[in-house]
Parts: structure tokens; sequence; C-alpha cells
């Protein structure tokens, strides 16, 4: 078999897999592409900075938290257990106020006890126990001040104004990943969503999305509201319109979207309150990473709390991929409370007895508590929770933005500013317009290749590529040749032809590039087309 039937049957092969797991196997090709040049992986969406403070506070805290258990028990490398009196005055006193890492955490006991009117003791118990991790989550759901600590985060970077914090509740959750899975079962064992109902999803979207729904267990149909290039991705009234359909059970959202990396802008806002207004049963989830990207961002659930789940993770801001630390926030008072009390005597008697291992009374368990109970398979629910380490790691990044909201946001425009410049890079050496909207969270980039290609030669050259490459021929060909790997965007539901550019997760300098690499394959494209 010739070289080139090698990689047709390969890009067949391939095309029957995810859009992450076909950029794991371009990543392999680039390993040993023929221009030996340096791999520059723009697929992935895992930002190459960190946050500093938070981390160094965490280490901080345990050391201090080894040196509390050795008052009680100490023999060798076994210490005992920490107590609660007096444990912010010693706290206090071994930290240096001037030490930065040291200073941030003084700043921070001070911050909430004066914000959220917090016994010091408690909180710091809270945070000592948590980083060192030797006690269940208590609460299952979420640590006690913890939560308040959560929810102000996501109130002064998400709602835009909105007060909703005390009406908020918050599930911590091993990262976006998992809150997304934990949703969807939650839904299908509650009967808020069964197999065949439609849902509407905005497209292109993070791949999760689109698959799920149709595995075996799920089997929805989905709804594609369509964004497009033209549209500089902005998901059209014309679009959304399609939700007002009786038929449609939940609207889906990535907000800002990825990989459109576009937010949604008050019109959109208005029309789906509009919605939620036509249809009070309607149920939302909006996926909101990406929010602290774009300046004055406002996030679905400020606007119809009642009617939407909210997920936030702290991934892609701090750089915290690995840590898998996210979250799920519902309001006190929402649709899904309400369906579930709505449902057949016959299936909420089931639900009853599936939680009544939990609660004393089950029809009165709050839906965001059921998911909780559901992720560890109700039988665990004394043992759920997110790893307190990690929970408290969510509390220092919160903590970090909360004390520096009032100097600037450093930190956040800072992050802002790298993807800013490495998307500005990007699009300069490709040569072609960039996407100026202050709603562009500019976290990743759509580029059309055919659209690019009419752009520098001719419409010719275009119909030629077209006709006579499959969708993966040039995903291929950019990492078999020049180490560059992208992502197909027809995965996340663009139309073929659209890669995706991640910039957050390569040095500023390759982003142009990337750019030179994808233009130089288009011109040996052309060369081919010109020679055919």
């Amino acid at each position: 078999m010739s070289i080139e039937s090698n990689q047709k049957e390969m890009e067949h092969q391939l095309e029957h897999l995810g859009a992450f797991e076909i950029s794991e196997e371009m990543l392999k090709l680039a390993q040993h592409n023929e221009k030996n040049n340096v791999v520059m992986d723009a697929g992935r969406g895992n930002p190459n900075w960190i946050n500093t403070k938070a981390r160094l506070a965490f280490a901080r805290i345990i050391e201090f938290g080894v040196a509390e258990s050795r008052r009680t028990i100490l023999k060798g490398d076994l210490a005992g257990y920490t107590t609660l009196t007096d444990i912010s005055t010693r706290f206090a006193q071994f930290l240096d106020a001037g030490d930065s890492t040291d200073n941030f955490l003084l700043e921070s006991l001070e911050y909430v006890a004066n914000r959220f009117n917090i016994n010091r003791d408690e909180f710091v118990k809270e945070m000592v126990d948590g980083v060192i991790g030797n006690n269940y989550p208590v609460p299952s759901r979420v640590l006690k001040h913890s939560e308040k600590i959560l929810n102000a985060y996501l109130q002064e970077t998400l709602y835009n104004g909105v007060d909703l914090a005390e009406q908020t509740h918050v599930f911590p959750t091993e990262g976006g990943s998992a809150a997304i899975v934990y949703i969807f079962n939650s839904l299908r064992v509650n009967h808020l969503l069964a197999p065949g109902d439609k849902i509407a999803v905005s497209t292109p979207i993070f791949t999760p999305y689109l698959q799920i729904p149709v595995l075996n267990e799920y089997d929805m149909v989905e709804v594609d509201l369509s964004s497009s290039e033209e549209a500089n991705w902005e998901i059209q009234p014309t679009e959304l319109a399609k939700v007002s359909d009786p038929d449609i059970k939940a609207l889906f959202l990535v907000n800002p979207s990825n990989p459109g990396a576009m937010a949604l802008d008050e019109r959109a806002l208005a029309q789906i309150k509009q919605l939620v207004v036509n249809n009070p049963d309607l149920i939302i989830i909006t996926d909101d990473v990406y929010g602290t990207f774009v300046n004055d961002f406002q996030t679905v659930y400020s606007v119809v709390p009642n009617n939407t789940l909210l997920v936030y993770s702290y991934s892609k801001l701090f750089g915290a991929t690995g840590w898998r630390v996210g979250m799920i926030a519902a309001h006190e008072d929402n649709v899904f409370d309400r369906l579930i009390s709505q449902l057949p005597a016959e299936q909420r008697a089931e639900l009853d007895a599936r939680y009544a291992l939990n609660v004393f009374a089950p029809a009165k368990m709050q839906f965001i508590d059921r998911i909780v109970a559901d992720s560890r398979a109700v039988g665990l629910y004394h043992t759920a929770g997110l790893s307190t380490p990690q929970q408290l790691m969510e509390v220092l990044f919160s903590l970090n933005f909360l004390l520096e909201a009032n100097n600037g946001d450093y930190y956040v425009e800072a992050s802002k500013a790298i993807v800013a410049k490495r998307y500005a890079a990007l699009f300069d050496s490709l040569e072609i317009p960039a996407n100026i909207s202050p709603y562009n969270s500019k976290y990743y980039a759509l580029i059309d290749v055919y659209q690019l290609a009419e752009k520098r030669y001719d419409v010719g050259f275009r119909d030629y590529l077209m006709a006579n490459f499959e969708q993966l021929d040039f995903l291929y060909k950019l990492s078999e040749k020049s180490g560059v790997v992208v992502m197909d965007g027809a995965g996340f539901g663009t139309s073929e032809g659209v890669i995706r550019v991640s910039e957050a997760n390569l040095p500023d300098e390759a982003y142009s590039q990337v750019a030179i690499a994808i233009l130089e394959l288009l011109a040996d494209y052309n060369n081919e087309y010109l020679n055919a």
C-alpha cells in the first residue's frame, strides 16, 4: 500500500473519533514531522501560565496544619489532629506580615471575617483541615464557610452586578468535566430529560455537549442553534428562536463559546429571558469557564437564575487544569425542584425510594443535592463531595480574585492580555481581519481554511480543495509536515474546513509560526492545484 493510501486509510479511521481523540493522533504524527520542527500543539485549551499566590498560600497552610497537628500527637512522622480554640491566633503568629504570601493569608482572614461575619477560628480550622485532607467533606456538597466565598467569587466574576450569592447553592466538582457528566446523569435519573426528548444545543460547542446526549443511556434529539463565521460566531436571533418550539425541553450553552470564543450579548440574553417567560419549564445549562476573559461578562444564570444550572471551572483562568476544580451552581428556587414535584406519582415514589437512604424527607431533597448523591451512586452519599484540598484550592483562587478586585484585577487583566496578544499575532500573520468584538474572549480562534484559500488565491482553488480532500487531510499534513497540531472544528459542530487554534498553551512567538505553517501548507496545496 502506498504512503498516500496509508494516509487516506488513517484519515478514514480518524473520522470516527472525537475531536480531542483526533488531536491526540495528530500529536503523535507531529513528533516525527518532516521538517524536524519543535512540535507546536495548538489543539488543547490548557493554559501555559499559572496563578502563584494561591498555590504558595496553599503550601503555607499545609505547613501550619502539620505544626498544629503535632501539638496534639507527635510520634516521629505521626502527628495528630487540629484543635479549634485560638487556632486563628496561632495562625496569625505563624505568618509573617512582611512576606507577600503570608500577608495575602492575613488579609484573607480579615476579609472573610469582615465581609461574611465568619468566626476566625472556624474559618482557619476549615482551611487547615481542608488542605491536610484528614476528614471527609462535611457537608458532602460543600464545606460550610467555603460556600460563601465561592458564591462571592461567582457573583463578582460572572453576574455583572446582579445579586444572587445569598440565593445560590454550589457543588464543587472535579473540574467542569465532572460537572457536565453529573448534570446529564441527574437530569436523566430524575426524569427531567428522557430518551427521545428534544434539546437545543448552541453550536459550535465543546464536544461533550454533542456527544453525551446521543449515547444509548440518553438518546436525546439535538436541535442545533448554529452560529457562523459570517456572523463572527455570534448566535443569531433566528437560531435562538428555535427554542420557542414547545417540544424542546432544555437549552445547552457554552458562554463564551468554545470554540467560537464569543460571549452572548445583551440582545441574546434578553431573548433567552423572553424564551423563559414563554416557557417557564425550560431547562438551561450554561458553561461559563471562559467568562472571565470578557470585559463586563454576564452569565445567563444572572438573567434567568430559576431555570439555569451554572457550570464553572477555575482551570483556564488560574492555570489549574490538573487540579480538576470546578463547580455547579443552582438557585434555591428553581425549575428543577418544581418539575420533580410535578412528576407522576409513580415516578415520585420511585425517586423517594432512591434517596430515602440519604435524607428523612426525600421528596424535599433539592436537585443540586440529588446531583451530589447521584455522583456517588446514592449509596456513597455520606462520602461524596470534592476532596477538601481541592475545595480549599478553589477558595484560595477565589480569595485571590476577591482581594485583588479592589486593586484593578492585575492577574485577570494579565491573563486577558496574554490571549489577546497571541490572538492578534495569529491573525496578523495570516493576514486576515481579526474579530475585534468586545464579546470575543480570544481564547480560541476558528479559521475557515476554505475561505482562507479563496482569499489568498482564488475561488477555483477553494473549490478544488473542497472537492479533492477529506476534512482531516489538512490537519494530517499540518502535523506530519510542520509539527503543528490544531483541532478539527467539525467535531465541535462547525462546517467542514474549519480548524480551531487555542491561544492558551503555546509561547507568544509560536502563534506567528503556526500561521506561517498554515500558509505554507496552503501554498503546497495550491501548487498541486496549479499542476493538476
